[in-house]
């Protein structure tokens, strides 16, 4: 049998009352695949080659398209949910035949109309099926250096580790928990930098900037968080990085940094109460 999930170049061998019938140009001992009628270029002839993506119909028989799948078998990315049924899920990856999301490969609750970060896989009877478990999908092999930026998909929230991004929907990334300066969900497309590369190759990411890139920014922020507080806001070195975070969304060493540019500016003045807006005047 020709692999599904894939692409394959096939030559016409016969044509049909339902279409045609492809394989390889080598002769090879796999059954021939049909590639249905509505789906043969009107000019098609015996011997030409054409590109065919192969998988399985709804009664499991090898067949080929011509369409694109927004995914093939060993990619991952974002697919909605067409339908959820007593035996599982059916993701809309873009063809007549939804892609099934068995229960064993869900991850949380599911429902009609959800996006999922899902990889195509083939299941223990060689069937294509969706996935939600794509760590072992992902690769450690990524192109990207240290500081470089990178855009990613959320797909996994760990509350002891942090945040699991799939870098270009391929690559290992993890966001720790001490780089979360925001909330982030399941399915959230992010954009940060490579703040180190493990040895094993898997990359942790910040959501920041440098930190000699931000300062002025996080000033900025801080700045106008005074103007908008009448000039005063009640926090210093004793407030804790929680509360730091929540309310400035920066870590307590960004907050420090950025009250020590406006002190050098002469921006602000500290008092034991917090900070202080210095009157230009």
């Amino acid at each position: 049998m020709l692999e599904t999930g894939i692409f394959h170049r096939l030559r016409i061998l016969r044509k049909s009352a339902h279409g045609v019938y492809l394989n390889k140009e080598d002769g090879s001992p796999v059954d021939d695949v049909l590639l249905p009628i509505k789906q043969v270029p009107a000019d098609a002839a015996i011997g030409d080659e054409i590109d065919v993506f192969v998988y399985m119909d709804s009664e499991d028989r090898v067949i080929s398209t011509v369409n694109q799948p927004l995914l093939t078998l060993g990619e991952c990315g974002m697919l909605s949910v067409a339908q959820t049924t007593k035996i599982g899920a059916f993701m809309d990856w873009g063809l007549e035949k939804d892609l099934f999301l068995p229960f064993d490969n869900q991850r949380d609750k599911i429902h009609t109309g959800d996006n999922l970060f899902v990889g195509v896989i083939h299941d223990d009877k060689n069937r294509l099926c969706a996935t939600m478990h794509v760590y072992d999908m992902l690769s450690a092999d990524t192109p990207y250096g240290l500081n470089d930026q990178i855009k990613g998909q959320v797909y996994s929230i760990n509350d002891k580790i942090g945040v699991f991004v799939a870098v270009d929907n391929k690559y290992h990334g993890l966001v720790p928990n001490k780089e979360i300066i925001k909330q982030l969900k399941i399915g959230e497309v992010i954009e940060g930098r490579v703040s180190n590369i493990r040895k094993d190759g898997k990359l942790v990411l910040s959501l920041r900037k440098k930190a000699y890139g931000e300062i002025d920014t996080d000033a900025e922020k801080l700045l106008f968080e005074l103007k908008k507080n009448s000039g005063f806001l009640p926090y210093g070195d004793k407030s804790s990085p929680n509360l730091i975070k929540k309310r400035f969304a920066m870590s307590k060493s960004a907050f420090k940094r950025a009250v020590g540019r406006l002190l050098k500016h002469r921006k602000i003045e500290i008092t034991d109460k917090g900070i202080s807006l210095v009157d230009d005047e």
